[in-house]
């Protein structure tokens, strides 16, 4: 428990940013996962879309400052690589 009336509010305050830093990440990964379940089924359209779409997700993460910037990069060079086997 916080023994000043600062801690406590900086207590509360981990707890909401906690909260939404676990729903971004949450979204940025079902973005990447959808990602690569449409490259797996082989519609490049659909991919291409999911792809661009995971990037956006992952490089607004970045911006919030939840995810650094090589880690995105790397998802998204990634992805790109495996979009582009695709076609």
């Amino acid at each position: 428990m916080a023994n000043t009336k600062s801690a406590a509010k900086a207590a509360r305050q981990a707890v909401k940013h906690r909260a939404r830093n676990v729903a971004l990440r949450s979204r940025a990964r079902s973005a990447l996962r959808k990602a690569g379940e449409d490259i797996d089924t082989g519609k490049k359209g659909d991919a291409a879309a999911s792809v661009k779409a995971a990037a956006s997700v992952v490089d607004s993460l970045v911006n919030k400052g939840l995810v650094h910037k090589n880690k995105a990069s790397r998802h998204k060079k990634r992805l790109a690589a495996r979009l582009k086997k695709l076609a």
